[in-house]
């Protein structure tokens, strides 16, 4: 049972070590600069060479107790972990900015009194030839990352960009944050503006340009706005004087003429201006009326309705012996006669 539990104990101290053994392995030199006079100034308005750390991983690992060191001879595999700590300067204890994020940065002051603060470490960096940086492990013999620095100019930079290291210029430099290579190509036109107008001389003849533009163009928007308006004006009084039926009736007219007239040129003058429809039409009802046989039947019987127009009347020849406006005198007065004797 005692066995059992040592060699439990023994597994998971190893699993242990070769969990913060990986970890340790995430842990990168991401950029270094050696000579600084423009760039980061430290909390006491210092400018000194800085190297930037960078955790590669998705999760959180405190780089504390790890070893920075310049001098080659750590290489030597005969050294002790003693004397190979003797030769690099340790990133201490003590401060949270060491517990490093994922994907996260810190920022090392070198050549400087690790009495101003944690994160300020005595590493020589050589700021005028080519430096050899190693990151060594807690243990002060796994060797972690190394890089071989060349000459730098002041203010100028090596960082690791997409896997490869990358010699940057004046005012590129990115510590704190992801190494991008402002080259021209790469850069924006904003940065490449300020490139070339680094006074603001060309933005500011830009900017009046524009507003003398904008100002241009209202004015040209305004003045056929009026005009158009002082049209629209003079057409409704043209319309309220005059009565637009007239108008409106020549109108169609016209439209009826013009109608008629390409009628004419389409279908010939034979039709003189019918459309084809009206001339369907009729054909259709003609030959309707043929198959029905509505036409007028007549039965060729001529009937005399006779009727007395007193023509033959002997009175009525005799106009110079009556009035005609007396039509009672034309009857002739009896004359009496003297009774039959028996």
């Amino acid at each position: 049972m005692t066995n059992l539990r040592l060699m439990l104990s023994s597994l998971t101290l190893l699993g242990s070590v070769a969990m913060f053994g990986q970890g340790a392995r995430n842990i990168v030199i991401s950029e270094v600069m050696t000579s600084n006079s423009q760039s980061i100034e430290d909390e006491f308005g210092h400018r000194e060479a800085w190297v930037e750390l960078a955790n590669t991983s998705f999760s959180t690992y405190n780089v504390r107790g790890m070893y920075l060191t310049t001098n080659p001879k750590v290489l030597d595999e005969s050294l002790s972990a003693p004397q190979r700590i003797a030769l690099m300067s340790v990133i201490p204890n003590g401060d949270d900015r060491t517990n490093l994020g994922a994907r996260h940065y810190l920022l090392l002051h070198c050549n400087s009194d690790p009495a101003r603060g944690k994160l300020h470490l005595s590493l020589p960096v050589d700021s005028t030839g080519s430096v050899f940086l190693a990151l060594y492990n807690a243990n002060g013999v796994e060797l972690i990352d190394s890089v071989t620095v060349p000459a730098l100019g002041a203010n100028e930079s090596y960082a690791r960009v997409d896997g490869q290291w990358t010699k940057c210029g004046v005012g590129e430099a990115t510590p704190g944050h992801d190494n991008i290579v402002q080259t021209n190509a790469a850069k924006g036109k904003i940065e490449q503006f300020k490139d070339k107008d680094p006074h603001g001389f060309a933005m500011a003849i830009m900017a009046m340009g524009i507003v003398f533009l904008c100002l241009a163009l209202l004015w040209i928007f305004f003045t056929l706005f009026g005009m158009v308006m002082r049209h629209i004006d003079t057409a409704k009084k043209v319309v309220n004087k005059q009565p637009i039926k007239p108008i409106t009736k020549t109108v169609e007219m016209t439209a009826e003429i013009g109608r008629k007239t390409s009628n004419i040129l389409q279908e010939g003058f034979d039709k003189k201006g019918i459309d084809m429809e009206v001339y369907m039409a009729v054909i259709g009802m003609a030959l309707r009326q043929y198959e029905d046989d509505v036409h007028d039947v007549e039965s060729g019987i001529i009937t005399i309705k006779p009727k007395d127009t007193d023509w033959d009347d002997e009175y009525t020849q005799m106009t110079h012996l009556h009035d005609p406006f007396r039509p009672a005198d034309h009857v002739a007065p009896r004359i009496p006669t003297t009774p039959e004797l028996k």
